[in-house]
């Protein structure tokens, strides 16, 4: 959210603290002579300032600074130029002091909030441009700092409210309506946002304007239209984010083969762009192309071996079907053995030497996979499976009972848990038993194509939140 809002210091500026800077100095009549000598040092400073020669301006605020402490135009002023220059952490407490020496400022609080924000001291940052609306709701930059906050932290709601009241103060900032109608959207109050959207001019060469109608048009469920507008958006600005979106968008709606061409040509543009290539691996996966999207998963993991994302991801890909194997499957059985608390993770590393080639050594470590995944999560009905499935081939139809009984307890229409149960049933005579699991097996028969449509959901679902 910081590149759509931008710097929030950059949004403050210092006008109103020379405009408050006579008031200043009236107060300190009592100084006589002195006065006059503290007013054109200070003036000297701001012109200096002014005409961009920093180091004299910071040299004249910091010897009026020790002379005369407790001034709050020669406190902010000092603290706003150090801020402008990129030491916050200096300009933090000249600015706190200001705002101590004059509490009814609005722009010396709305400036503390902005050093706060840029020391990513989010809370404070709110406290401070929340008190200087308080103080002047109608200082626009204060309400426009205050909405892109409540955006950054997750209230839309706020923020639409501030950034609306910014607007109506400041009704020509084009770039203040695109943030109004941001808000909008994600506080889902789609019929204002598409009002205000009608309002902005050029908005056909406005490359922000068109991923902003694609975004409404995806709410209203245009999906079509999202994508014309998100097309163009690229186009108008080839940028990583536009190309982000536009695949996305294709892959939201499992048009699987343009989300492929999208995040190639991204992929290739963007080699450092970590999310075009999960985009493009979700796109293989989704197109059922495993033995492109196995590699790209695992050279994600690889790069990030803690990711238990991407680990899951992998572990989707390496176990759908699949003749052969990736042998970059190796990839998340290594994680698996690293990540013992990762159940997912170990029930598809388990899965897959089971699929692979099922010699001894490779089912032992399955084995103790599933154990350690059930030991982690005894909730997760396809480690009960798994593990019921191994005991099982080893013809212990008795002792593989109760975790196929588990599996379907935690997940009734499992359907191939129904098929191994009713299987194992029958082989110890309990065959009226064995006979209702096989109706319950044919009742969900469809449920193996369902279970591959939701991991591409699923997959799917993972990707269009990554950002």
């Amino acid at each position: 959210m910081r590149k759509r809002f931008g710097n929030l210091l950059a949004k403050l500026t210092l006008p109103a603290l020379v405009l408050l800077y006579p008031a200043i100095i009236n107060a300190q009549s009592s100084h006589g002579s002195g006065n006059a000598g503290l007013e054109r040092d200070f003036q000297e400073a701001m012109t200096a300032q002014d005409r961009g020669d920093l180091e004299r301006a910071e040299a004249l605020l910091l010897k009026l600074h020790n002379a005369h402490p407790g001034l709050f135009a020669v406190d902010e002023s000092l603290g706003l130029l150090l801020a402008s220059r990129g030491e916050v952490s200096r300009a933090l407490p000249l600015l706190e002091a200001a705002v101590r020496e004059q509490p009814s400022s609005d722009a010396a609080h709305a400036n503390l909030g902005a050093a706060l924000y840029n020391l990513h001291r989010n809370q404070s940052a709110l406290d401070e441009f929340q008190r200087a609306v308080r103080i002047n709701p109608g200082n626009a930059s204060a309400q426009k700092s205050l909405g892109s906050l409540y955006m950054e932290i997750h209230k839309p709601d706020e923020a639409a409210k501030a950034l609306l009241e910014a607007q109506r103060l400041n009704p020509e900032d084009s770039d203040l309506r695109l943030d109004c109608i941001t808000a909008l959207l994600a506080a889902n109050r789609l019929d204002e946002a598409q009002q205000m959207l009608a309002t902005v001019a050029n908005a056909d060469r406005s490359a922000r304007a068109q991923s902003l109608l694609g975004e409404a048009s995806e709410k209203a469920g245009n999906f079509h239209d999202a994508a014309q507008h998100l097309a163009q958006a690229a186009e108008l600005e080839p940028s990583e984010e536009n190309a982000w979106m536009l695949g996305v968008e294709f892959l939201r709606h499992w048009t699987f083969a343009a989300a492929e061409t999208e995040f190639e040509a991204a992929s290739a543009k963007f080699p450092d762009s970590k999310r075009m290539r999960l985009g493009m691996a979700a796109a293989y996966f989704g197109d059922a192309q495993y033995a492109k999207a196995i590699p790209v998963f695992a050279d994600l993991l690889g790069n990030e071996p803690d990711n238990s994302m991407y680990a899951e991801m992998l572990g989707i890909s390496c176990t759908a079907p699949m003749d052969p194997i990736s042998p970059r499957c190796s990839v998340l059985v290594t994680y698996a053995q690293a990540h013992p608390a990762d159940a997912k993770a170990a029930t598809y590393a388990a899965t897959l030497l089971m699929i692979e080639n099922g010699d001894a050594q490779s089912l032992d470590l399955a084995r103790k996979l599933l154990a350690r995944a059930i030991a982690a999560d005894p909730n997760l009905p396809d480690a009960q499976f798994q593990m019921g499935v191994i005991v099982q081939n080893n013809s212990n139809w008795k002792e593989c009972i109760p975790y196929f009984e588990r599996a379907v307890k935690l997940k009734p229409d499992f359907a191939q848990a129904h098929y191994h149960l009713a299987r194992a049933y029958f082989r110890i005579g309990r065959k009226q038993e064995g006979q209702a699991q096989i109706d319950l097996q044919k009742k969900f028969a469809r449920q193996e194509q369902e279970d591959l449509d939701r991991r591409l959901r699923q997959i799917a679902r993972f990707v269009v939140e990554f950002h």
